[in-house]
């Protein structure tokens, strides 16, 4: 196995010591990667898991931990994060959650460090441990770091001090959309130096895709920054279906033609009806939220071609001519008892995060990393 890191000679077993604190981590010759990710919700824990089984594929024996949980739910009485869970499911680990999640990165958490309540210094030393434990007896280590690549900078934590922590390679898993972007792109890889080890553009629409390629990634890598992989946006990755956004809302289901449609954005029809069809019309993809007596906006949703769904809040009930056209043109119809902004702000929470993360989705990846990335130079 080779280690594309220059600043660093894999034959060296000697543990790197912290300047903060003069905590240690040595993982002896376990190859080190941290996926980082500028944004929240940037695929970062299928790509992560997807190289984990790409690399096993390889014959190596591999590791993960996420030192910062961020992607938080209340477990049997204790605060985890579902992405350690879902690593030791798909990767068939024994590890303790308390290695594989050193650091539970909640609300209280912050605040218990800005009163000065949380040692820096022991907190680095907790992650230290965790990853030797992890790393014993494997060829690859896969840290997953947290929700962006700046959180934990609270208590000298942020993924780029993990990375010198762990003397670990960081893969930066960024977004993209327009030109501007990039500038994000550059804060981050000046941030990581000579520990990036590169980027993979992860759900770039077909309309950035051609730049991205011809112009953007010519000029990243002029200027040191290798691009490793661009992953183009599959709807199944990037949205959820309407039965999964019923179970997650909580709401009754009125229409039930279309309940695998994707959603993957949201319309709120708080406006007249001429507005609402001419705005309907303009989106795709999309589901309309809006109260349920609000007939006419129900009209001029299920006109437009681009919408998905109907949410109506406020429990009201529609009429059965507006049931029997979305049954007609398979427009699913949700309701839910919240009112409309309530309803609006879970339902992006969803789509957001929701990205269904199970093992299907970690398929996915591995396929669109084998068919759009160099995998190779990322596990280096």
């Amino acid at each position: 196995m080779t280690d594309t890191d220059s600043d660093h000679d894999p034959t060296d077993t000697e543990p790197e010591t912290d300047t903060h604190t003069g905590s240690t981590a040595s993982g002896g010759d376990t190859d080190a990667l941290l996926v980082s990710s500028l944004e929240e919700s940037t695929g970062k824990t299928a790509i992560t898991l997807a190289l984990a089984r790409l690399a096993a594929a390889e014959g190596d024996s591999v590791g993960y931990m996420k030192p910062k949980g961020t992607r938080l739910q209340s477990n049997v009485g204790k605060t985890v994060d579902e992405d350690p869970l879902l690593a030791r499911e798909l990767l068939d680990l024994e590890a303790e959650m308390h290695d594989l999640e050193p650091i539970v990165y909640s609300p209280t958490f912050v605040e218990q460090a800005i009163r000065g309540r949380e040692d820096p210094a022991e907190l680095r030393e907790r992650v230290a441990e965790a990853f030797d434990t992890l790393a014993a007896d494997r060829d690859r280590l896969f840290v997953e770091g947290g929700g962006r690549y700046d959180v934990g900078g609270i208590v000298e934590l942020a993924d780029a001090d993990i990375a010198a922590l762990l003397d670990a390679r960081v893969l930066l898993i960024a977004p993209y959309e327009i030109p501007a972007d990039v500038d994000d792109v550059i804060a981050a890889a000046e941030t990581f130096g000579d520990r990036l080890a590169g980027v993979v553009f992860n759900d770039v629409p077909d309309a950035a895709y051609d730049q991205l390629e011809t112009d953007v990634v010519p000029f990243l890598e002029g200027r040191g920054i290798p691009v490793h992989g661009i992953l183009p946006s599959e709807r199944e990755l990037s949205g959820v279906t309407v039965a999964e956004l019923a179970d997650e809302l909580g709401a009754s289901t009125l229409v039930d033609e279309g309940r695998d449609n994707y959603v993957e954005r949201f319309s709120v029809g708080a406006m007249g009806p001429d507005s609402a069809l001419r705005h309907f019309r303009r989106t795709k993809d999309a589901a309309v939220i809006t109260g349920g007596d609000r007939a006419e906006i129900h009209t001029a949703a299920l006109e437009a071609p681009g919408v998905r769904c109907l949410i109506l809040t406020g429990g009201h009930r529609p009429s059965g001519a507006i049931l029997g056209q979305a049954s007609e043109k398979g427009v699913p119809i949700l309701s839910v008892q919240t009112d409309t902004l309530t309803t609006v702000e879970r339902a992006e929470d969803i789509v957001r995060s929701g990205r269904t993360r199970d093992e299907e989705t970690v398929d996915r990846m591995e396929r669109l990393l084998s068919d759009h990335a160099a995998v190779d130079s990322i596990l280096g």
